[in-house]
C-alpha cells in the first residue's frame, strides 16, 4: 500500500495543493504564513515521491519568474466500495475521484459478509492486473454500508435490509493488506456532495439516498452529523404510516417501506400485469402515459413529499440532495414532487429550502467511500459532529 511520510507542515502543505490543485511556491508560502526556504524543502520531498510536478512559471510582477507547482491525480489511487442488498460495486478512482475500473456483483440472498469480502478481494486484484496500476500506488479501500457505522472500531453495527449486525471489518484486513475505512451509505453520499457535487462546499444540506431503502446522510455547517451514537439521520425508518407495514428494524410504516425504489417496484407490480425490476422500465411505462403508472407514482410522490417536509420541519437545511437511481430521472418528476412539498404551510415556502437532484447520481455513495482514504491521505479537515 501507498505511504506517504511527512511531518506537520508538510501535511498542511500537501492538503492545500491537493485542494487547489495548481499553485505557485510564493501562493503557497502567503496563504500558510511559512518561509519560501520551508516551502521550498516540503516540496522537494512531494516531487520525490511523485504527487506533485513543477509545471511551469507564472507571470511576475518583479523579479524571478515563480515555479508553479501542480498536483497530479493519477499519483495515488483508491477502492470505493459499496454494498446494498441487491449487489455489491467496486471502483478503482484516482485522487480526483475519476472512475478507472468499475465492476459489480449480485449478492441477493447472502448473508455471509466474509463472502461478500472475499469476492471484492478478487475484483480488486483483477482491478490492479487490468489497469496496471501497482499496489503500492493504492491509499486504501472505502466502504458505503448499508446501516448503523462506528466508523472508528469499524464495526457495521447494524444493517437491517442485508440481515447483518456487528460486523467487524478488521477481520477482512488480510483480504486486503490496505487501509480500510468503512461509513453509512447516505453519510459516504452526503461528503461525496459536499467534496464534488452540486452542492460542493455548501455547509448545510441533507441527502436523501433512495435506493433499496431510504438513508440521510446530514451535513451541518461543513460537518458530518452523525450524533451521540453515530445513528443520527436514520429517517428512513421514522414512522409514515401508523402500523403500517412490518419493518426488518422492528418497527411498522418506516418510510423506506413506501418510499424507496424497491417499494416503487415492488407496488407498481402489485397493481399492474407489468411485472417489471428496474427504474428504466417504470419510467418508461410512465412516458408513454400508463395511467396505472401515473397514479401509483403519483400516490409514491405523496409519501416522498411527506417524508421530506417532515425532514424540512426538523433540521430546517440550505440544500436537500435527492439521490440514488432515480435522481437520473429528475426532470420527469422533480417540479411535481416540490409542489407537493412546498403546500400552503405556516412554517417554510419554496424559498427557504433548495431541493435538487444528484449530479453524481447512482455515484454519490461509492465515490464518497472511494473519498475517504483520500481524505485521510491528504489530511482533509475532520468532517464528522
Amino acid at each position: 500500500m501507498s505511504s506517504i511520510a511527512r511531518n506537520q507542515t508538510k501535511e498542511r502543505i500537501l492538503s492545500l495543493i491537493y485542494r487547489k490543485k495548481q499553485l505557485t511556491k510564493q501562493d503557497i508560502a502567503k496563504e500558510m504564513n511559512v518561509s519560501i526556504p520551508t516551502v521550498i524543502s516540503n516540496v522537494n520531498e512531494l516531487l520525490q515521491e511523485e504527487i506533485v510536478e513543477e509545471s511551469g512559471v507564472a507571470d511576475s510582477t518583479g523579479g524571478r519568474k515563480p515555479v508553479i507547482v501542480t498536483f497530479l491525480p493519477n499519483s495515488r489511487f483508491t477502492f470505493g466500495v459499496d454494498i446494498n442488498p441487491e449487489k455489491a460495486r467496486v471502483i478503482l478512482t484516482n485522487l480526483d475521484l475519476n472512475i478507472k475500473y468499475d465492476e459489480e456483483f449480485l449478492i441477493s440472498g447472502l448473508k455471509d459478509m466474509d463472502t461478500i469480502m472475499k469476492e471484492v478481494a478478487k475484483i480488486i486484484e483483477n482491478a490492479l492486473k487490468v489497469t496496471g496500476v501497482e499496489r503500492n500506488k493504492i491509499l486504501g479501500i472505502g466502504f458505503s454500508l448499508p446501516g448503523t457505522v462506528n466508523e472508528e472500531k469499524l464495526l457495521l453495527e447494524l444493517a437491517p435490509n442485508i440481515g447483518v449486525r456487528n460486523v467487524d471489518f478488521k477481520k477482512f484486513e488480510g483480504y486486503f493488506n490496505m487501509p480500510m475505512f468503512i461509513e453509512n451509505e447516505a453519510n459516504a453520499a452526503a461528503l461525496a456532495e459536499l467534496n464534488v457535487g452540486l452542492v460542493k462546499d455548501k455547509e448545510d444540506l441533507v441527502y436523501i439516498s433512495i435506493t433499496s431503502g431510504v438513508g440521510t446522510g446530514i451535513i451541518v455547517k461543513g460537518l458530518l452529523y452523525k450524533g451521540k451514537n453515530k445513528r443520527a439521520g436514520e429517517f428512513g425508518h421514522m414512522t409514515l404510516v401508523p402500523n403500517g407495514k412490518q419493518c426488518g428494524c422492528g418497527r411498522k410504516g418506516c418510510w423506506e417501506l413506501y418510499a424507496s425504489q424497491r417499494a416503487l417496484l415492488e407496488g407498481f407490480n402489485e397493481i399492474s400485469n407489468m411485472k417489471i425490476n428496474n427504474l428504466s422500465v417504470f419510467f418508461q411505462a410512465l412516458k408513454v402515459g400508463d395511467e396505472i403508472a401515473r397514479d401509483h407514482f403519483d400516490k409514491y410522490l405523496n409519501i416522498l413529499a411527506a417524508g421530506i417536509q417532515n425532514i424540512e420541519l426538523a433540521l430546517d437545511p440550505r440544500y436537500i440532495v435527492l439521490g440514488g437511481e432515480i435522481s437520473e430521472y429528475s426532470e420527469l418528476f422533480m417540479e411535481d414532487l416540490k409542489k407537493k412539498i412546498f403546500i400552503e404551510n405556516s412554517f417554510y415556502d419554496k424559498n427557504d429550502l433548495k431541493l435538487m437532484a444528484s449530479k453524481l447520481k447512482k455515484n454519490s455513495a461509492i465515490i464518497g467511500a472511494a473519498l475517504l482514504p483520500i481524505k485521510s491521505a491528504f489530511f482533509m479537515k475532520d468532517e464528522i459532529l
